[in-house]
Order: C-alpha cells, then sequence, then structure tokens
C-alpha cells in the first residue's frame, strides 16, 4: 500500500523551496518596480528636455530678431522720432485728424511730449539744470 503521508525531508525540500521561489518573486518585483522608476525618470528628463528645446529655440529667434537692423531701425525711430530722407512722418490725432510733419516738428512734438510725461521733481531738475535738453 502507498502511504499518503509526507516524508520529513520531503516538507523540508519542499519549504526551502517556497521560500526560493518566494525570495526570486520579491527580487524580480523589485527589479520590474525599480526598472519602471527609472522608465518614468527618462520620459520626465525628455519632456523636459524637449521643452527646453523649444524655448531654447525662441529665444534664439528672438536673440536675432534683436541683432538685426529691422529692429535697431524700429527702436531708432520709436524712442528717438528720427526717420530715413524721404519717409514721411503721419501723426494720428484723437480727432482723427492726419497732420504730415517734417523732421523738425517731430522733433520738436516728441521733445514736448518727453516733457509733459516727465516727473514734477524731474522736470525741476530739467528746468534748473538742463534747459537746452528741452527747449521750446
Amino acid at each position: 500500500m502507498y502511504s499518503t503521508q509526507i516524508s520529513r525531508s520531503t516538507k523540508m525540500i519542499l519549504s526551502v523551496e517556497f521560500i526560493l521561489l518566494a525570495y526570486m518573486f520579491y527580487v524580480l518585483s523589485t527589479s520590474l518596480y525599480k526598472s519602471y522608476q527609472i522608465d518614468k525618470f527618462i520620459k520626465s528628463a525628455e519632456d523636459e528636455n524637449a521643452k527646453m528645446e523649444r524655448a531654447n529655440s525662441l529665444l534664439s529667434e528672438d536673440y536675432e530678431y534683436y541683432k538685426s537692423d529691422a529692429y535697431k531701425e524700429k527702436i531708432i525711430k520709436q524712442n528717438l522720432g528720427l526717420i530715413r530722407p524721404g519717409e514721411e512722418v503721419i501723426v494720428l490725432t484723437k480727432d482723427d485728424k492726419v497732420a504730415f510733419l517734417t523732421p523738425e516738428e517731430q522733433a520738436v512734438r516728441l521733445n514736448k511730449d518727453r516733457y509733459q510725461s516727465t516727473s514734477n521733481p524731474k522736470k525741476w531738475f530739467i528746468f534748473f539744470f538742463d534747459r537746452d535738453r528741452f527747449a521750446m
């Protein structure tokens, strides 16, 4: 007759095999989790790099524009009121009248606008120390 009893050595071997199997499962799961974390970090780093590349290209385009002659001319015209020979200045007033100004008239108007937009203490400083700058 066959005995259904499992010997003690067989129980010991099965126990050791179960412990080894559990340990291998633990090592595999921690390894997979670490791999997942590394993949997630790599993906976020790649996304950040792509975002920085887009920002860098925009800044590079802006830099090229600011170096260009068109930008320099725009700033000169806007801030200093200078024009190229042969160009005419058109001033739109609040009552929709169009006025053509000569460069001298434009300079006088720009000078007045600057003087009116300055603060009161600065006007006093100009009055006492720098009258020639805002001669009207």
